[in-house]
């Protein structure tokens, strides 16, 4: 009867030993977890503090980030690097936006003199030639909304028509429907197919044929072949070529090199960009390359999936 009672006593105690152990733990981990969530709540508060008072004009400033390594750490360092890619853009387009104005503004200041001029003295013009004057400003006021208005729908995902195309045909095309003021030397692979929106690769190779004139001595080489599973057209001018170090240069908007400036005259500081824009909306590159002589333009795009990719 005694053992019984000292069993039922041990298994009695033992229960209880247990459940306040359970209930013990079970408080201490309720305290940490609560501690922990209330941290990470005045974390996430100082963090939406802080993005509420950014602003346009005040995108420098960045959220605080936790000493802690936790989730709360990560969301901070993801918000600050979209901060970062975001005050890039904003300062690309702010300087876009500037150079543009500048660009603009050229044209419109030499019309307007040219205007004052002859109102000023209106028995001495000869406005036949006041005419071709005010109209060569136009054509390059022209050629810079064209090119402005190009690029904001190459920037804004315009959707392109895509198309099989023999880009050996269509460089032909380009070549035979504009006379040229230097030499075209042209090395053309029949049955080059790539996918393609056929008008803007069209003003892709003008802009490239554009940029070689005004640069070539005498001549400018065209050609357009297949490397495994890639077409590469190239476009070689007999100029003084371009230096390593700014080869990247030409290809950022209204960039034009100090060198050549009196002979790129008549560019809008446009062409390249919308080149490269375009070259990449077709899953190309576009890119200055080697060369013996003059600046070497090679555009490299997938191959239609119908060619294997064997010359």
């Amino acid at each position: 009867m005694f053992a019984g009672n000292a069993r039922s006593v041990r298994r009695r105690l033992t229960l209880t030993a247990v459940m306040t152990a359970i209930v013990t733990g079970g408080a201490v981990f309720t305290i940490a977890t609560l501690r922990a969530v209330k941290t990470a709540l005045v974390q996430v508060k100082a963090i939406r503090r802080e993005l509420e008072e950014i602003t346009a004009t005040d995108i420098g400033r960045r959220v605080p980030v936790p000493a802690a390594r936790n989730e709360v750490r990560q969301l901070a360092e993801t918000i600050n690097q979209t901060l970062d890619r975001l005050e890039a853009s904003a300062e690309q387009q702010r300087r876009f936006a500037s150079d543009a104005s500048h660009d603009l503004r050229s044209p419109l200041t030499a019309m307007r003199a040219q205007v004052e001029e002859a109102l000023r003295y209106p028995d001495d013009v000869d406005w036949k030639a006041k005419a071709h004057a005010m109209l060569a400003s136009l054509d390059r006021l022209q050629a810079i909304v064209s090119d402005l208005l190009i690029l904001a729908k190459l920037d804004s995902g315009v959707p392109a028509h895509y198309e099989r195309i023999d880009l050996s045909a269509l460089v032909c095309d380009e070549l035979d429907r504009r006379r040229r003021n230097v030499r075209i030397d042209r090395d053309l692979q029949p049955g080059v197919a790539i996918t393609g929106d056929r008008l803007r690769l069209a003003r892709l190779l003008t802009n490239l044929l554009d940029n070689a004139e005004r640069h070539a001595d005498s001549k400018v080489s065209v050609s357009v072949t297949r490397d495994g599973g890639t077409a590469v057209m190239e476009v070689l001018d007999d100029g003084a070529g371009i230096a390593l170090a700014q080869r990247e240069l030409v290809f950022q908007r209204f960039a034009r090199l100090d060198a050549s400036r009196n002979r790129d005259a008549g560019g809008t500081g446009l062409g390249l960009p919308i080149a490269r824009e375009i070259a990449r909306t077709h899953g190309g590159i576009l890119r200055l390359e080697d060369s013996a002589r003059g600046a070497r333009f090679a555009l490299r795009i997938p191959l239609h999936p119908d060619q294997d990719g064997d010359p």
